[in-house]
């Protein structure tokens, strides 16, 4: 080996971890299949017809919630989800990423058993852990469950408004797009909103582009889950980009669930292209048989460069569900990041 060769190696075997950053992710959706067999143990729960090897079974939207929602079931206590979100969140803190939010739901908290309260305060235990080791930040987005109805979502708003917990930063809607009209949930965001709370709502996902304008109109959200059926109206595109509105994409999901065939056709490059704010999460990884580490990836071979990949990372940072001492603390520690891959700057 020569002496350029060997000094490549050492700046490559040096060379820091990419940095990343996450806003969707749900947190019952990061449980592998080997934990859900761990879980379904120590519970002595049957889960067999929904695994297949290393992968959860479903076949469409549908029976994906209903298996979201039995893996959901199998975390009863404070320490499965201390250990849940310290796994989680460890594990991309060590591929890199510097912050992560994690979509909380009391529901699924209360239908495993667990008094809400006590939920928040097992994750939010087991992301201090994820930061002491790795140096993650992270904060909570709790999120009311689209298809049990207002009420429902009313009642996590209110949830999410009183907990004194301060790692609850946001508020967002989660669950079935296709049930009722952003409209009906108008009352909810609007108790988060006047509390402080970051806003964040999916759509755009199976609803079309003219679910994205109901949901800008209704529920005053900054950011939207998914948000890529806006690549269908123009009008649209120009509407977020003006609003400056992120989208929290999640590419590999999206083709997972039948929205795009192949992954060649995603429109992320045409979101990119139309100066939209973008930013690329997880969801649910195991689920769908990938990481944030590959989401970053599947951009790298929709084209964008490593330039536009940090992007992604700062545009996720800005958009953040936090204060503006821990923003520009994350966005630093981007700058020094970059500057070390020799990449100075996190914009196209």
């Amino acid at each position: 080996m020569t002496l350029t060769e060997r000094l490549r190696t050492l700046a490559e075997a040096t060379r820091p971890p990419f940095p990343l950053a996450e806003l969707h992710c749900h947190v019952e959706g990061t449980a592998s299949p080997a934990l859900a067999r761990s879980q379904a143990r120590r519970y002595g729960v049957e889960i067999d017809d929904l695994l297949d090897g290393e992968r959860y079974r479903w076949s469409d939207f549908g029976s994906f919630l209903r298996a979201y929602d039995r893996v959901a079931t199998l975390f009863r206590s404070e320490d499965d989800y201390r250990r849940l979100a310290a796994s989680y969140l460890s594990d991309i803190g060590r591929a890199g990423a510097l912050y992560a939010e994690l979509f909380v739901s009391p529901d699924h908290a209360a239908s495993a058993g667990l008094d809400p309260t006590a939920y928040v305060r097992a994750l939010a235990s087991g992301a201090a852990e994820a930061e002491a080791e790795t140096g993650i930040v992270s904060r909570l987005v709790v999120v009311g469950i689209r298809h049990l109805g207002p009420d429902a979502v009313e009642a996590a708003a209110r949830f999410a408004v009183r907990s004194p917990h301060p790692d609850i930063a946001g508020f967002g809607l989660a669950g079935d797009e296709r049930v009722g009209r952003p409209a009906d949930f108008a009352r909810a965001f609007a108790i988060a909103g006047e509390a402080g709370l970051g806003l964040t709502a999916h759509a755009g996902e199976f609803a079309g582009p003219a679910a994205i304008a109901e949901t800008l109109d209704a529920l005053k959200v900054t950011r939207l889950g998914h948000g890529v059926r806006a690549i269908e109206d123009a009008s649209l595109m120009a509407r977020l980009q003006a609003e400056r509105i992120t989208l929290e994409l999640c590419p590999t999901s999206n083709v997972a669930l039948g929205l795009y065939a192949a992954p060649s056709d995603h429109p992320l490059k045409r979101l990119r292209d139309a100066g939209l704010r973008l930013t690329v999460s997880s969801d649910d990884p195991p689920f769908f048989g990938t990481s944030l580490t590959e989401e970053y990836a599947f951009t790298e071979r929709h084209g964008f460069t490593e330039a536009q990949r940090l992007a992604l990372t700062r545009t996720a940072i800005e958009a953040a569900f936090v204060d503006e001492a821990t923003r520009q603390r994350l966005l630093e520690r981007l700058a020094v990041l970059a500057i070390s891959l020799g990449a100075p700057g996190a914009s196209d």
